[in-house]
């Protein structure tokens, strides 16, 4: 479905039941919500499943005003998302660049959020190259232990209706002061990053500074738990929300 929000129109996708609890999925960073097509049916049979492209990314719009591309408006415009659905509130994940925008929605809307996953959190400036050099070693850590290899990324995860605006929607991220609001993150909170993960050193942080945070180390995992190791991701994030259930 598209949604119409200041300045954009956003592309829109919704799996399971309405009865579920409801889950808003955060792409990373310049891919599109199809980044998640691999997780989404066992997610569905959980959670009523909320993916969004945001501006600029995907198949949703380019913004009208270029200075639209802040964390402020994507928080903005999930809320109108969430609104247009009838959600009140939602359990959020979200993985490695959508961290960022998932982490300042949960700040800047905590009435929205019930609980959240963030994988790779990082407050800090993020070190690409480091990133997929640990993805690398992350790689030849599973085939050493005979662990399956990851599926190929699912199709159309890179592909945008406006490559140019895709850049501006990413350049958001590093716009908003995140450890200024790690103290609002007062939901129960997971930090799931991989071992060898840069951004660990950042998310050991966020733990220990969030009010209700737990840090969960994926071992033999770089950055992109999500594609690298889909059912360690996965299980950590269903394990996390059952610990909540049994108290």
């Amino acid at each position: 479905m598209e949604v119409q929000v200041d300045g954009a129109t956003l592309y829109v996708e919704v799996d399971g039941s309405e009865s579920s609890p409801a889950l808003l999925l955060w792409h990373p960073g310049r891919c599109t919500l199809r980044s998640w097509d691999h997780l989404v049916p066992l997610l569905a049979e959980h959670f009523h499943v909320v993916r969004i492209d945001v501006r600029g990314i995907g198949q949703s719009s380019p913004s009208e005003d270029p200075a639209q591309y802040i964390l402020e408006q994507y928080a903005e415009d999930a809320c109108v998302v969430l609104d247009h659905l009838g959600i009140e509130r939602c359990h959020v994940w979200s993985q490695s660049g959508g961290t960022r925008q998932a982490f300042a929605f949960c700040a800047l809307s905590p009435d929205r959020v019930i609980t959240a996953a963030l994988y790779a959190a990082n407050t800090d400036p993020a070190d690409m190259a480091q990133q997929q050099a640990g993805s690398k070693i992350a790689a030849q850590e599973r085939r050493k232990l005979g662990i399956e290899k990851p599926p190929r990324p699912p199709e159309g995860f890179f592909e945008h209706k406006d490559a140019e605006a895709a850049v501006l929607a990413t350049q958001a991220n590093g716009k908003f002061d995140l450890a200024a609001v790690i103290d609002k993150l007062t939901i129960p909170v997971l930090i799931g990053t991989g071992s060898h993960d840069p951004n660990l050193v950042s998310s050991r942080v966020i733990a220990a500074t969030a009010p209700n945070a737990k840090l969960v180390v994926l071992e033999n995992v770089g950055h992109n738990s999500m594609w690298e190791y889909p059912a360690l991701a996965l299980q950590t994030f269903l394990d996390f929300h059952e610990s909540l259930e049994t108290g």
